[in-house]
């Protein structure tokens, strides 16, 4: 086993005086507890923490927020380059009938050509179960080729709770299901890695075929600070809301699931009414900081039968903490390195860990890589060093 060495490094940025921590500290307050959704997250985006959560890992049926994943393959495969927004897509029948089956469409026409830019605009703003299938064709060669790799990218983001049996997420014989966490995980991950197409989530209406559709999402009406993202809804699953709220610097990802209500407009209502109340709460009790910069020496470590006898490390990307209001200050940063470290070394590799903890609790842990490689010194470092690890 590698013996490793523990250095705990209190960071004077994280530490205040007695009187200042005691004056900032605060009793929390629980999120609230009158919510109706049977389940919920929300989770700070940037670092990562989960703020609240109930039955957050419970199997359910995804409804209409299986259209995240959709869009997420359609935006990987534009970057690729395998595909433009400019493309002019086929409709085929399959996906004319699968908009007639439900609710959600958006008015495509069998064997007209459509620009794939208006089929993500009726996907992400009318929920068009007609526009999801004839990406996932004009992406996959056919819908379950495309199926397939929705659930291969769900394994990839550690979704594991989720299997995906359709691009749209109506009902199906076969079992079809995901979780709040699962949702949230995706929806992070949509912002952090298509920034450049994340726009489309926050618009509020699309005209196509001369029918003029809004978006379902009513926080985008309410407050200019969310951005997103997608509604659902079936009659088994209930009234569904993945959303996304960002204030000062500091971005909030929120998911209400399975809402009963009367109506529509009631579920829409209360679905929205559910997000903003975690969203009040979770910027009220919670505070969110860059802690250290990817690429920033950290310490260094030392390195035994190397060229040099020193390696800096650091993180391969950067760190952003959440903690309660008040108590940054009140944080310690801990980082454990290899002991027994020899070159060579390798630039990027995992050699240490970094944890940062608050009143005894690890809020987060990252791994500390190599910052630079170091080659295997010559033979009298190499002779000299065993002589010292002797000792």
């Amino acid at each position: 086993m590698i013996q490793r060495i523990l250095l705990s490094l209190i960071c004077l940025l994280l530490i205040a005086p007695l009187g200042q921590a005691l004056a900032q500290s605060t009793v929390r307050v629980p999120p609230p507890s009158d919510l109706e959704s049977r389940n919920y997250l929300i989770m700070d985006h940037l670092s990562g923490m989960v703020l609240a959560e109930r039955a957050a890992d419970e199997r359910v049926e995804p409804a209409s927020l299986t259209k995240l994943m959709t869009a997420y393959l359609v935006f990987q495969e534009i970057e690729r380059g395998t595909i433009s927004l400019d493309d002019e897509v086929r409709i085929s029948e399959r996906a004319w009938r699968t908009g007639m089956q439900g609710a959600s469409r958006m008015f495509i026409e069998v064997n007209n050509r459509v620009r794939l830019q208006d089929l993500l605009r009726g996907l992400i703003i009318q929920s068009g179960n007609d526009a999801s299938v004839a990406l996932a064709e004009h992406v996959g060669g056919t819908e379950g080729a495309f199926v397939d790799l929705m659930n291969a990218q769900a394994r990839a983001l550690g979704m594991v709770n989720t299997h995906f049996t359709n691009s749209h997420g109506l009902p199906t014989e076969e079992a079809q299901y995901t979780s709040a966490r699962d949702v949230a995980l995706l929806a992070s991950a949509l912002i952090r890695d298509f920034p450049q197409h994340y726009g489309y989530y926050s618009e509020r209406n699309f005209t196509f075929n001369g029918i003029t559709q809004s978006n379902r999402n009513l926080l985008l009406w309410r407050d200019s600070q969310v951005d997103g993202l997608k509604t659902g809804w079936t009659r088994t699953s209930g009234y569904n809301l993945v959303s996304s709220r960002e204030q000062e610097g500091m971005r909030l990802v929120a998911v209400v699931m399975g809402i009963d209500a009367p109506s529509h407009q009631q579920g829409g209502i209360k679905r929205a009414n559910e997000s903003q109340a975690l969203y009040s709460w979770g910027f009220r009790q919670f505070e969110t900081h860059r802690l250290y910069e990817a690429g920033a020496a950290l310490t260094d470590a030392r390195v035994w039968k190397g060229a040099t006898d020193r390696v800096p490390m650091g993180l391969a990307e950067d760190l952003y903490v959440t903690v309660p209001r008040g108590r940054y200050r009140d944080m310690q940063a801990q980082m454990e390195l290899d002991a027994s470290l020899e070159a060579p070394v390798q630039a990027g590799e995992v050699y240490g860990e970094v944890q940062l903890i608050l009143d005894g609790e690890i809020l987060s842990r990252r791994p500390l890589v190599a910052l630079e490689s170091v080659e295997t010194g010559g033979i009298f470092r190499r002779l000299l060093d065993s002589v010292l690890q002797m000792f």
